[in-house]
């Protein structure tokens, strides 16, 4: 009989950018990911599991300038956060590097080099873009903004309006402006390079790897497919961008950096040639294997570069292919979209922090993972229920009602002379073990869980029917205890089998308990030894509550004093501030004030104090408003909120563009006791355009 001989798998997660901390969303992918990594190493599979931190492009460089460093310095303060949510939820990465390492740098330039040389895919053009004056820099599209040219809304992008989602090119906007520096951009002639993905030997290549059988989700294959097949076709990728530029300079091109999502995926190969490199692996060798396989986890929002641009540039230069690319969905709370002021976020420092069990959110979101490109809602009711049902209802509860009685009455040895390979009990146990080792396998991890614990109400069922509690109330019923307590300690180890990839910590408590040596799959046909000795049982799992869940959702710290203190503490004297002279109805009612609907807010590039909104005054046009509210409010929040505005005042002309009016906002006279700003919020009921009298 042939044995078939160990998978070699390289498995990526999606490089986060490494201009903030990990969101909540970063945290779904690194566990779903680690969850299949774990379940193979289970099966006796050699994986590498690696990350990096996507370390250039000029969102960075700016950052970095603001905040007065190198972007070296930024991005390596920036990673220097990265290991405490990774230990804390257990994420097991072999290795964590940055694009920004020498060997993404070499092996950026090497790809190149050989679409460019070997492939000729390479081709340059002279493009004409913003340039800004006052940056002497080329802008992106993000950093160009002005007057849509459809519907005249102020301060959109240089792509596409957020106002009537018309899209357009940068050179098309009325009356453009740097949103860097706030300068008007002149155009400017620069050769850029080109991968020339519209090449019929690329097309070909795509239509083959991305169209084959098992070799993408069907949603994302659909969208491929519409991509590879449409009326227009694939177009070149620009890969160039000018100097300055935080990035890899072009071989060959002085001034010339690669694109950032030129060398982004390259860091994969990076990461995992830095961790061969440390521990004495030839990188060469594993890659050029025809057995390895390279699988990636990415989220719904990059599937454009992973399942066109990514296996291309492989292919062509001679280099393996992924085998899949697993696609997963967002992530949101009760249905809807984040957002912390609301208490519709989470932050996975803040999880840890609170001490919430990292083991609950692996179960919970494994338990609503599937292998569709399907969103995963976070519902805090359901969390809790779940949680305490399926893990310490069902579960954690099979050996809190066996494992005492072992110890206290049997000196902690179990009794298997009954656990025959015919034994019903053990029988359909193990029977469920293919059905989840192949929902493991396929990434539906939600059918996986369910199946267990379909086994283990079963197993509950023969604790409800043995009463183990009962038998130990009779001597003369001993022998019939210590066998039920083993029976069920031997469910409770395979049950611990099936939940090791989704549960690591909590499986290394029960291997110490049961005093075994970490389990794996392999394990499940081989029951406890006849007289196994096992440990004092120590309480593995506590229940979710409500307080833990209010901690977790609670509002901002700048929104948590709904009634400020008005009496100083030191003097007896009131910190309210004085009012203002005394003045008549007549100047009350030069100022018109006006309900307003904030269609749009966005963060203002270069501002520390700005948010830019985009009002609704009833007037049938948008109005453009600055606002210095920025260390208060995330944009987000505040968008299809109602507030009031003073309409009539004179438009003033600022660094950033036209502000056309004042949102009222109230704050206290001394920051240093109430440092809170708030923006007036109408009653229901109020409509945009209504006057306030």
């Amino acid at each position: 009989m042939s044995i078939t001989p160990p998978r070699k798998l390289f498995v990526t997660t999606a490089l986060p950018y490494a201009n903030a901390g990990f969101h909540i969303g970063h945290i779904m992918e690194y566990i779903q990911a680690d969850i299949w990594v774990r379940f193979q190493r289970m099966q006796g599979n050699e994986v590498h599991f690696v990350c990096a931190d996507d370390a250039h492009g000029a969102p960075i460089m700016i950052a970095a300038e603001k905040a007065g460093v190198t972007p070296q310095e930024f991005v390596a303060g920036i990673a220097a956060g990265r290991k405490h949510p990774l230990d804390g939820f257990h994420i097991g990465f072999d290795n964590w590097h940055s694009t920004d390492g020498q060997e993404n740098h070499a092996l950026s330039k090497e790809i190149y080099r050989r679409l460019r040389d070997d492939a000729k895919l390479i081709t340059t053009k002279t493009i004409e873009q913003f340039f800004d004056p006052v940056k002497n820099m080329f802008l992106a599209d993000r950093y160009i903004k002005g007057e849509c040219p459809k519907c005249g809304a102020k301060d959109q992008y240089g792509d596409s309006c957020e106002v009537c989602g018309a899209v357009y090119a940068p050179t098309e906007l009325k009356n453009p402006y740097s949103a860097l520096s706030g300068a008007t951009p002149v155009m400017k002639s620069s050769e850029h390079y080109f991968f020339k993905l519209s090449d019929p030997k690329c097309v070909a290549f795509l239509r083959q790897w991305a169209l084959a059988d098992n070799r993408l989700q069907p949603e994302v294959a659909n969208k491929a497919r519409e991509w590879l097949e449409g009326d227009n076709g694939l177009v070149d990728w620009d890969i160039s961008r000018d100097a300055p530029y935080f990035g890899i300079e072009i071989p060959d091109a002085p001034g010339k950096y690669f694109y950032v999502w030129l060398d982004a995926p390259i860091g994969y190969l990076a990461s995992l040639k830095n961790y061969f490199d440390k521990t004495g692996r030839d990188y060469d060798a594993f890659m050029a294997d025809p057995s390895t396989e390279q699988y990636h986890f990415i989220g719904k929002d990059i599937i454009y570069f992973h399942t066109l641009f990514w296996p291309a540039m492989l292919h062509f230069a001679g280099l393996k292919v992924p085998n899949n690319i697993y696609v997963h969905g967002f992530i949101t709370v009760s249905g809807e979209k984040m957002s912390k002021s609301r208490g519709t976020g989470i932050s996975p420092l803040r999880y840890l922090e609170i001490g919430m069990n990292p083991e609950w959110l692996r179960y919970y979101i494994a338990a609503k993972l599937s292998a569709k490109v399907e969103d995963v809602d976070f519902n805090p009711e359901d969390f809790m229920a779940r949680v305490n049902s399926d893990l310490i209802g069902k579960y954690v509860n099979i050996a809190s009602r066996s494992a005492g009685f072992i110890t206290k009455k049997f000196g902690g040895k179990v009794v298997s002379d009954w656990a025959t390979a015919t034994d019903p009990f053990l029988a359909t146990l193990r029977d469920a073990a293919p059905e989840i080792l192949a929902l493991y396998d396929q990434r539906e991890f939600g059918k996986a869980l369910r199946a267990i614990m379909e086994q283990a109400d079963r197993v509950n069922a023969y604790v409800d029917a043995n009463k183990p509690w009962e038998l130990a109330k009779n001597p003369a019923k001993d022998a019939t205890l210590q066998e039920v307590c083993s029976r069920l300690l031997e469910a409770f180890r395979i049950l611990t089998i099936y939940l090791k990839p989704v549960l690591p910590a909590l499986a290394a408590q029960v291997e110490s308990l049961l005093n075994l040596q970490p389990l794996q799959w392999s394990d499940i046909g081989t029951p406890l030894p006849h007289g196994h000795r096992i440990n004092a049982y120590a309480h593995l799992m506590t229940r979710v509550d409500t307080n833990m869940l209010d901690a977790l959702f609670e509002a901002p710290a700048a929104a948590d004093d709904e009634a400020p203190p008005v009496i100083s503490a030191d003097d007896g004297k009131t910190a309210v501030e004085e009012l203002e002279a005394e003045i008549k109805i007549e100047d009350f009612a030069k100022i018109d004030l006006r309900i307003a609907k904030i269609v749009n807010c966005e963060q203002v590039e270069g501002s520390d104090k700005l948010l830019r909104l985009t009002l609704d005054v009833g007037e049938g046009r948008l109005r453009n408003v600055f606002s210095g509210i920025k260390s208060a409010y995330q944009p987000q929040d505040l968008i299809g909120k109602l507030t009031v505005m003073v309409a009539n005042l004179a438009p003033r002309k600022m660094k950033f563009g036209i502000s056309e009016g004042m949102v009222l906002a109230a704050s206290a006279a001394d920051e240093k006791t109430n440092p809170g700003i708030y923006i007036l919020n109408p009653w229901p009921g109020a409509t945009p355009g209504m006057r306030v009298r």
